[in-house]
C-alpha cells in the first residue's frame, strides 16, 4: 500500500491546486454549472487557502487536496479532491476513514457536501456510514451528507 501523508499547503501550491482541482472536478462543474475558465480561476483565488488546506502525497508525490473545518459540534471536510490518476486505489477511504474515526473519537459528526452529479463520492461516503440529511442550491444541485455522532 503506497504511504499516504498530509503536508501544509503553501502559497506556491495555488496552481497545484487549480490543475488539480480541473482534473479531478472538471466533469462534475461542467454537468452542474459549465466549465469557464475564468470563472473557475476567479473562484479558485478567492477559496485557496494555505493555512487550512493540506496536500495529499502518495509516495512523497503531490496527489490531492484536503480541506478541513473543525467546528463545535462536527467536522466539516470542506474539499478532499484526488487527481484521477490515484483514484480507485483507497486513498479517499483512508482520509475519509481517519476523519470519522477523528470525530467519533471526539464525539462530533463528519459532514460534507457533495456535488449531487458526483455519485461516485456519494457512493464511497455512504459505504462508510455517512447518510444524505439534505439538499440545497439552485435546484438542490449540493447533497449534505452526515455521519451518526457517537451517542446522538
Amino acid at each position: 500500500m503506497t504511504p499516504v501523508a498530509l503536508r501544509p499547503a503553501t502559497p506556491a501550491d495555488s496552481e497545484f491546486c487549480y490543475q488539480l482541482h480541473k482534473a479531478a472536478m472538471r466533469s462534475y462543474v461542467t454537468a452542474t454549472w459549465g466549465w469557464d475558465e475564468h470563472v473557475q480561476r476567479e473562484h479558485h483565488a478567492r477559496a485557496f487557502n494555505p493555512s487550512r488546506w493540506q496536500i495529499i502525497t502518495a509516495g512523497g508525490t503531490d496527489i490531492g487536496v484536503l480541506d478541513i473545518e473543525h467546528r463545535p459540534d462536527e467536522i466539516y471536510l470542506a474539499r478532499v479532491e484526488i487527481h484521477p490518476d490515484h483514484q480507485g486505489h483507497g486513498i479517499g477511504t483512508r482520509l475519509v476513514s481517519a476523519l470519522l474515526d477523528e470525530a467519533r473519537q471526539n464525539g462530533k459528526a463528519l459532514v460534507l457536501d457533495v456535488l449531487a452529479v458526483n455519485h461516485r463520492a456519494q457512493a464511497l461516503y455512504q459505504r462508510l456510514g455517512l447518510a444524505e440529511v439534505a439538499r440545497h442550491g439552485d435546484n438542490s444541485i449540493k447533497v449534505t451528507m452526515r455521519s451518526a455522532r457517537p451517542n446522538g
